[in-house]
């Protein structure tokens, strides 16, 4: 045996040890297997093909099932990995002892070998996963919008499960979940959208905060979404940190993929507690940053009251002071002018002012923010930017019910005006002092143009048109 077969039997020990990769090693241990023995058939099935993501390797043109005449188990520590099943040797010989002692020897390499590629793999697997989540944190912490944040999670979370899909799911008003965020290799048709209904017994645990693991969604009970048949093996994983549930993570495979391995399942728990600590992050980093926006804000228009309206209405005292002493009919109206200029800057300073300080993306709450809203909105369609006056407390004296008719009004004219050629200026007031002849308060709107008038009234026989609206406070 020694001087015959040794050196086979070493060729085929160093061949069974050469790859790391598991599936390369379980093949060399077949056809090692079936080289040594002058078998024409070999196979190997594994005990927990789950595990590793494996079915049964053979010889080629062998089924893993072939009838044996000759099989080994193979143990991976103190673990039965699977069986080595040998079938038909060459020339209708039987097995010998000798080559179910070969075969021992082979098995037991066979061992060692496979628990080294085992252990490269979860290396492997691992550090996939690792750059995964810092490549997530990093793309998260860079900016990015909050539905675009739970993309970048949903897609990378896909690609390093080798998952159909990558889903996001959240809490819903009613107590159940939805999926907001849908990532997939195809269209993701009417998956965004699917809802877990409040009592279903898959979502108490993930509204704890638990990870589910499914092996065909399409057949548990618990999966209630319209869209389970489509996807077989399954993770929903919990993207909490601090104590505060963001949302759950779902990697569904397709129907009659292999489970997920427990590595796997390991290691997929690992990014998403990560992946919710780097959303968390980013939600703080946004709002310190929106915070930093809304104080310089503040600070522009403190600057803008303190510096430019105090000055401006000084050399407004100092006007009145000279048109009140100037002895010229000339001088006394140009000094009015200049008045009245310096009193309509004041008025938009203060507006401007007031815009500041109100947050730029929530819609205004008071009836002053409601009309520099529609100037604003306007403002797009016009090219440049409607003036605004406010007269007396227009906040706490004009009711609901009136502010929303002036606002209509005021939606119309500017329409208009958008519309009327010639226009580059819009003067629009708001005035709360005014009065009705029958000597009852009232709020009136007025809205003036420079464009060329296409019939309406006309002040003061220039060019523009002007639209008058009052209601009784």
């Amino acid at each position: 045996m020694a001087g015959t077969r040794l050196p086979p039997l070493l060729e085929a020990v160093l061949s069974v040890g050469t790859d790391l990769e598991l599936r390369t090693t379980l093949q060399h241990i077949v056809d090692s297997a079936a080289e040594l023995t002058g078998a024409r058939h070999a196979a190997l099935d594994t005990v927990d093909p789950g595990r590793d993501g494996l079915t049964g390797i053979c010889t080629p043109g062998a089924v893993p099932r072939c009838p044996e005449t000759l099989r080994v188990p193979i143990r991976v520590q103190d673990e039965h990995f699977g069986d080595l099943h040998l079938a038909g040797k060459r020339h209708a010989a039987p097995f010998t002892a000798e080559d179910e002692q070969l075969l021992h020897v082979l098995a037991t390499q066979a061992g060692i070998a496979i628990g080294n590629a085992r252990l490269y793999e979860a290396a492997r697997q691992r550090e996939r996963w690792i750059e995964g989540a810092a490549a997530v944190t990093t793309a998260l912490l860079t900016g990015e919008s909050a539905a675009d944040a739970l993309m970048t999670v949903a897609e990378r979370a896909r690609i390093l499960a080798d998952a159909a899909a990558g889903v996001i799911l959240q809490r819903t008003a009613e107590g159940g979940m939805e999926i907001v965020t849908a990532s997939t290799y195809e269209d993701p048709g009417d998956i965004v959208g699917a809802t877990i209904q409040p009592g279903s017994p898959v979502l108490e645990q993930l509204l704890g905060g638990e990870p589910v693991f499914i092996d065909d969604s399409a057949t548990d009970p618990r999966m209630t979404t319209h869209v389970r048949h489509r996807f077989g093996p399954s993770m929903m994983l919990p993207l909490q940190a601090d104590g505060r549930l963001i949302g759950t993570l779902a990697l569904p495979r397709r129907r009659g993929d292999r489970p997920y391995s427990a590595v796997e399942r390991l290691l997929a728990c690992q990014f998403a507690c990560q992946a919710a600590v780097a959303l968390v992050l980013a939600d703080a980093q946004h709002s310190r940053e929106r915070l930093a926006v809304y104080e310089d804000r503040d600070r522009i228009a403190r600057d803008l009251h303190d510096l430019v309206v105090q000055r401006l209405f000084a050399t407004g005292m100092m006007l009145e002071s000279t048109q009140r002493k100037g002895p010229g009919g000339d001088v006394r109206r140009t000094l009015a002018r200049a008045v009245d200029e310096l009193r309509s800057t004041v008025q938009e300073v203060r507006t401007a002012i007031f815009a500041l300080q109100q947050p730029p993306a929530d819609a205004p709450a008071t009836f002053r923010g409601k009309v520099l809203r529609e100037t604003a909105g306007a403002a797009a369609l016009l090219g440049f930017q409607p003036s605004t006056r406010f007269t007396g407390p227009v906040d706490s004296r004009v009711p609901d019910q009136v502010a929303a008719r002036l606002l209509t009004v005021l939606r119309r004219a500017l329409a208009t005006a958008s519309r009327r050629s010639g226009v580059s200026r819009i003067e629009v007031t708001v005035d709360v002092t005014a009065g009705l002849p029958d000597g009852r308060d009232a709020v009136r709107l007025t809205a003036r143009d420079d464009g060329d008038v296409e019939g309406g009234d006309v002040e003061d026989g220039g060019t523009g048109t002007t639209v008058t609206w009052q209601a009784p406070l």
